[in-house]
């Protein structure tokens, strides 16, 4: 990435002015280590009052500041630019090149210190230090801006998925206090199944909160052992024949054996569960989920085949966002917290492996997750 920082030299000497800009003109400055590379648009003041006006219309990153100065000193200036929360990085110059000067001109808030004379090679490699510093505090300023956005967004999506489901219970639990459906009990069974199944949802989606920053946060404890894939398969889809035969679903897996692999059990359950339950929750009555899976060199391949409600290109798109739902006619009954895909995202990347699908409306989809061995 290659970017222009505004430097501006405040030196009441028109000799040092124009040195230091004729040194810095062309002067290209790389950051190997942060992929970025920087120019220096030079602008000069040969006061401190000067600097001040100038800094109020054209802002910049970094400023060469003179000690002494001819009315506003150069710690005047800093002084002021510290107390405005000013961003600007200064590198004080100055013919005293005493340690008393360097300290007090670092109290008042400069970032660098050069002392005169210096040569092009020394100021080069002042101005260098001092962008440096300035492009990874602009980084860092910028990342906690987006972390702050994001964690804005997603507490108002979270804020939204739990206020419906609480909204039903609230409303299913009042009419039960009020028994405004008469007296025999069987009158109220049904509020009570769809409390429990919100109240269901509600844990789902906690549960996959706390999956999802366990992974973000590489704070979970992985035990990685040789695992049987076929075992995990199998085990997944035992645990979701109740789901799949209350809608009618059936399940297929022919295991070709013993695929393994260094995984962590509790990641694998994670992701298979994850295939499995979707690809029944998305299906249609009486259709199907087909699990397939392959060892190959260098890698696994696991495959789940619906016949479900299927989707467009343009949801596949936005398919694996965080709380990112397909919402249409066919899936406004379908609950779900909308993290699945992107837990399931995350533990492929931790395998070196990726996610794929392939969709077609009213025909079903295809999940392909590979998985580095």
């Amino acid at each position: 990435m290659r970017e222009t920082l505004h430097l501006l030299v405040v030196d009441d000497e028109m000799g040092m002015r124009l040195s230091i800009e004729r040194a810095l003109r062309s002067y290209v400055t790389v950051f190997e280590d942060i992929d970025v590379e920087a120019g220096f648009r030079v602008t000069t003041a040969e006061s401190g009052e000067e600097a001040l006006e100038q800094l109020k219309a054209d802002p910049a990153e970094i400023i060469l500041l003179d000690y002494k100065l001819p009315g506003m000193s150069g710690l005047d200036v800093l002084q002021i630019l510290t107390e405005a929360k000013s961003e600007a990085l200064v590198v004080m110059i100055t013919a005293y090149a005493s340690l008393e000067t360097a300290v007090q001109a670092t109290k008042c808030g400069a970032f660098d210190f050069l002392a005169k004379p210096f040569t092009p090679d020394e100021l080069k490699a002042a101005v260098h230090k001092t962008a440096k510093a300035h492009t990874v505090q602009a980084q860092a300023r910028k990342l906690a801006g987006e972390r702050r956005q994001i964690r804005f967004e997603f507490l108002s999506i979270l804020a939204h998925e739990l206020k419906s489901p609480l909204a039903a219970v609230e409303g299913n639990l009042r009419i039960l206090q009020e028994h405004a459906l008469g007296d025999p009990i069987e009158n109220y069974d049904r509020l009570v199944e769809r409390s429990i199944i919100r109240l269901d949802g509600m844990r789902k989606l906690i549960m996959d909160l706390l999956d999802l920053t366990a992974l973000e946060s590489g704070r979970r404890q992985r035990n990685l052992v040789r695992q049987d894939l076929c075992k995990a398969a199998a085990q997944a889809l035992e645990t979701h024949q109740a789901l799949a035969a209350e809608k009618k679903v059936n399940l297929l897996f022919c295991p070709p054996g013993e695929i393994l692999l260094d995984a962590d059990e509790g990641e694998l359950a994670m992701l298979f569960n994850n295939l499995v339950s979707n690809a029944i929750k998305y299906n249609r009555e009486g259709g199907s989920v087909t699990v397939e899976l392959e060892g190959r060199p260098g890698e696994v391949r696991i495959q789940v085949h619906d016949t479900g409600i299927g989707m467009t290109a343009e949801e596949l798109a936005r398919l694996f966002g965080e709380f990112s739902r397909i919402r249409n006619e066919k899936t406004r009954n379908i609950l779900g917290s909308g993290l699945g895909l992107s837990i399931l995202r995350r533990l492929a990347g931790l395998y070196g492996g990726q996610v794929e699908v392939a969709s077609v409306p009213d025909q079903g989809s295809t999940f392909t997750v590979t998985l580095k061995n």
